[in-house]
């Protein structure tokens, strides 16, 4: 069905389309049921199940599973070292757990550009913003495309930096052959319950080097030399030491038994998202927004979110102004991201100006992100469709006529 036969044929929803709907399944309840029935809810046998499984489905040597990618992050960062007096470069366009880490383990956290396009981290800017101090690069994938990882760890190469991937929104990315979660030193995952694989709340670290996996897990389970389940097993011993004082930032096994049929379910899902994503940029190709920038064929896009920019430039509405109007259409949406520079806390903590950033500013103004699951119809995907449009379709032009991206 062609973009302008959905619209004459499509009134306003009458259920309320959430942004982030998750697609679960029988499966997963059956799962659950089946935690829930043999007694044991904490960190135990599913968990290590979904660590092997995500291991192996990545192709890193080592995977611990722990309660968020911010723990997963915090902990990576505690790994390699970093703290006081110290600085790590990232993008200002992010969820604010990128930068939190950072100060939280008592470092700095440098702010570079993105690149407009894609909205990643802008490769040619990390070089200026490296001083002393610097001791890691912390890139995100974002919305689920894969940074130019060559550039990136090149540049930590060269200056014996460590890279630290933010892959909360790329599960099942690649980048020249090989999967995210396998090119820098250490890449933290998400699994909250807006991303490709959810198990509510919960994220995953990878990596190749096995101290960073065995200190990681080490410390996720408040410095135990042995787990609850290996305590209380059969196999087991109930003798433990602390040997350091760590966290709790375990994966629980309810969890994980959500997560091992969405990690089984996740190459298919992915064919949905792009069967999505395609219908999407055909659909809104010669509207007065920015789609998404063309995939190269050397990457593989996870697909996560589907991120328009409004050209508020051409046409008289600003981007909060088409988010009311598509609630009006009972169409949910969401905002990624508004840059950190322009937050209050790092704003008024590190004195930033909006156009420190001018590209993080640009986007933060007209970004927005459209209903986008393999949980959605092809009606929803149609209704979303004829809401945008229709909305679109009415506004003002400005000065000059919108042409394809």
């Amino acid at each position: 069905m062609k973009s302008e036969d959905i619209i004459e044929n499509r009134s306003a929803r009458e259920k309320f389309l959430v942004f982030g709907k998750p697609e679960l399944l029988q499966e997963e309840i059956d799962e659950v049921i089946a935690t829930l029935e043999s007694g044991w809810i904490g960190t135990g046998p599913r968990v290590e199940k979904f660590e092997e499984n995500f291991r192996r489905y990545v192709g890193a040597q080592y995977a611990v599973a722990v309660s968020s990618c911010t723990a997963a992050m915090y902990l990576s960062l505690l790994e390699l070292g970093i703290g006081s007096g110290d600085e790590v470069i990232t993008s200002p366009f992010t969820f604010a757990a990128t930068a939190n880490v950072v100060i939280h383990v008592g470092a700095k956290p440098v702010f570079v550009d993105i690149d407009r396009s894609t909205q990643n981290i802008d490769p040619a800017l990390i070089e200026k913003a490296i001083t002393p101090n610097t001791r890691a690069i912390l890139p995100i994938h974002y919305a689920g495309r894969p940074c130019d990882m060559d550039s990136i760890l090149a540049i930590a190469r060269q200056h014996g930096l460590f890279v630290v991937e933010d892959a909360a929104h790329a599960i099942g990315a690649e980048y020249k052959g090989r999967k995210v979660g396998t090119l820098g030193d250490i890449t933290a995952f998400s699994f909250y319950a807006t991303k490709n694989v959810v198990t509510g709340e919960g994220g995953m670290v990878t990596t190749d080097k096995p101290s960073y996996a065995d200190n990681i897990r080490l410390k996720s389970m408040h410095g135990l030399s042995n787990s609850a389940w290996k305590r209380i097993s059969k196999t087991g011993s109930p003798q433990y030491e602390v040997v350091l004082p760590g966290f709790s930032f375990n994966m629980t096994d309810l969890e994980a038994a959500i997560g091992l049929p969405q990690l089984a379910r996740l190459e298919s899902n992915l064919v949905r998202r792009e069967a999505i994503w395609l219908a999407y940029d055909e659909a809104f190709r010669d509207l007065p927004v920015f789609i998404p920038a063309p995939i190269p064929a050397n990457i593989r896009h996870a697909r996560h979110l589907y991120t328009l920019l409004v050209d508020t430039d051409l046409v008289d509405i600003k981007r909060d102004e088409v988010i009311l109007a598509l609630a009006e259409e009972n169409i949910g949406t969401g905002v990624n991201f508004i840059s950190l520079h322009l937050q209050p806390y790092y704003r008024d903590a590190y004195n930033f100006l909006p156009d420190d950033f001018p590209n993080a500013l640009f986007a933060s103004e007209r970004t927005l992100s459209l209903p986008f699951s393999s949980a959605l119809s092809d009606g929803d995907v149609e209704d979303v469709i004829a809401a945008l449009r229709r909305i679109l379709g009415r506004v003002r032009l400005k000065n000059r006529i919108h042409t394809a991206n």
